[in-house]
């Protein structure tokens, strides 16, 4: 029984450690949490995070191959801390800046990138959870391509949202540029990876039903009210928008929650 149990908790573990969210995250965790006096400290998170990640992976799955986002997260947030060491005062102040929006666009290289070399990043995560008899398939690859270029699409709007903020707005924790569009960017990428699977195998199997475009956004409609909420704290007298964002959620969960109880065939996807 107790090995049973190690069994179930390495598995959980090892699918957890298999998602290409857990290699983006110490990025994202850097770009939404650098900014002004914060550069030091947010890239020795993120760099503490991508070791532990790449550690953890061969512990939970020994003799597996070093993957591509896992490479990347070591050698750029290694050498950005290496940079901040020995950075004048001056470069500090730039990468406190602009280091979101360099961060940012490495990984819209990355992603983009891999695809122009025919391994978009997210297929060394996705062949670690199908059969390979699958791995060839024009199926898995095009799904593959297709979210690997959702994240590269979601960390570009990142990249063009923090450089409003920074070089037009002149507000680095703006809370639109800084906060909102960059966290609904991302969610929006990480429901995309969860739902377009499930759409490609229900159109590979006659008469399953496919799920609906709803089921993708329900998540990220309820992320407003919290957002909302946040904005109500800590934005500085931007209540208007607080409660706008609220209600606005609100009211999405509750039609996107109605349009996910229709019958199947009558799907809004």
């Amino acid at each position: 029984m107790a090995r049973t149990a190690d069994a179930r908790g390495e598995s959980k573990v090892a699918r957890f450690l298999d998602s290409p969210f857990v290699g983006l995250s110490p990025w994202i965790v850097f770009s939404l949490v650098v900014g002004p006096g914060r550069f030091e400290w947010s890239v020795a998170l993120a760099l503490a995070l991508s070791v532990c990640l790449v550690v953890g992976s061969r512990l939970v799955r020994p003799g597996t191959s070093l993957k591509i986002l896992e490479l990347s997260d070591v050698v750029f947030f290694a050498t950005m801390t290496i940079v901040g060491i020995f950075a004048s005062d001056g470069t500090r102040r730039w990468l406190e800046t602009y280091a979101g929006e360099v961060s940012n666009l490495a990984l819209v290289v990355i992603a983009f990138g891999s695809m122009l070399l025919r391994v978009p990043f997210t297929l060394q995560y996705a062949r670690e959870k199908v059969d390979p008899q699958l791995w060839d398939t024009p199926a898995f690859k095009r799904t593959n391509y297709m979210i690997t270029g959702a994240w590269g699409l979601a960390f570009l709007i990142n990249a063009v949202a923090g450089a409003y903020g920074d070089l037009v707005l002149h507000d680095p924790d703006n809370v639109w540029t800084g906060w909102v569009i960059q966290v609904l960017s991302i969610m929006g990428a990480l429901r995309f990876t969860q739902w377009y699977p499930d759409l490609v195998r229900a159109r590979a199997r006659a008469g399953q039903p496919a799920p609906p475009l709803s089921a993708m956004l329900l998540p990220m409609a309820g992320l407003l009210v919290p957002i909302g909420i946040a904005v109500l704290i800590f934005g500085g007298g931007m209540w208007a928008l607080g409660v706008a964002l609220i209600l606005l959620g609100g009211w999405l969960t509750r039609l996107f929650g109605r349009r996910q109880e229709q019958p199947a065939g009558s799907t809004d996807s």
